[in-house]
């Protein structure tokens, strides 16, 4: 059918992602460090994502496309919700730079190296705008508090996600797929501890990476339970 619908320049796109995340149907995300109209039955035509770009590279068209889907919307947006993003405590952010902070000396208070919000794994969304063209640290929760070094070392200048396969009993494989599929991923360090059942984060990181098929320079890191590095 002939209807408005939204299209994307992608060399006025800046890959910023902040499209992806006004458009509460879903249908824009990043794919290779830029926005892409995903599903155009899940386009509205309302145009909330419009604003939102600060490179104005995103305007209306009239075009043959599918109409709009509004029951696969919901439901899409049900699927979500039930994985936890309705929860406020999972709205993507980017949180303020501290790349340029010094490293602070004995007498000073630590400084957070966290650049986003969520870290959780489980919570973050696959098209969060913090992705794009991002270095990713993936963590066993247990890094952090075994290793003193974590944030300066490993966290600064990184997107950190944590998780923990035992406890979430999960594979992790599937969405960190489609994180390396759709977000432009400059590498990938794994930070896990020597126990085995922490192999299970290393191992869905290597199948997610076959998965996506690309080809993101990766390296994987071990703490040992006494707060050794084995691995670098």
């Amino acid at each position: 059918m002939l209807r408005k619908i939204i299209h994307i320049d992608e060399e006025k796109c800046t890959g910023c992602g902040k499209c992806a995340a006004a458009c509460h149907e879903g249908a824009i995300g990043m794919v290779d460090g830029k926005a892409k109209l995903l599903r155009e039955d899940y386009c509205d035509g309302l145009g909330d994502c419009l604003p939102a770009c600060p490179a104005d590279a995103i305007h209306f068209e009239e075009r043959e496309a599918p109409a709009y889907d509004a029951k696969a919307v919901e439901e899409s947006k049900k699927a979500r919700r039930t994985e936890g993003q309705g929860c406020p405590g999972r709205q993507a952010r980017t949180l303020t730079a501290k790349e340029a902070d010094p490293v602070p000396d004995a007498t000073a208070k630590p400084v957070s190296r966290l650049r986003q919000w969520p870290c959780q794994l489980k919570l973050v969304p696959v098209n969060a705008p913090f992705f794009a063209d991002a270095k990713l640290l993936i963590a066993a929760d247990c890094t952090a508090y075994a290793y003193a070094g974590t944030h300066e070392e490993f966290m600064k200048g990184r997107v950190t996600l944590i998780g923990c396969p035992k406890l979430d009993s999960v594979d992790y494989s599937e969405k960190l797929a489609e994180i390396f599929r759709r977000n432009e991923i400059r590498s990938v360090t794994v930070l896990r501890m020597e126990v085995p059942c922490c192999g299970g984060l290393e191992f869905a990181v290597k199948k997610a990476l076959q998965d996506s098929g690309k080809k993101i320079p990766w390296r994987v890191v071990t703490v040992s339970c006494g707060g050794e590095l084995l691995e670098d």
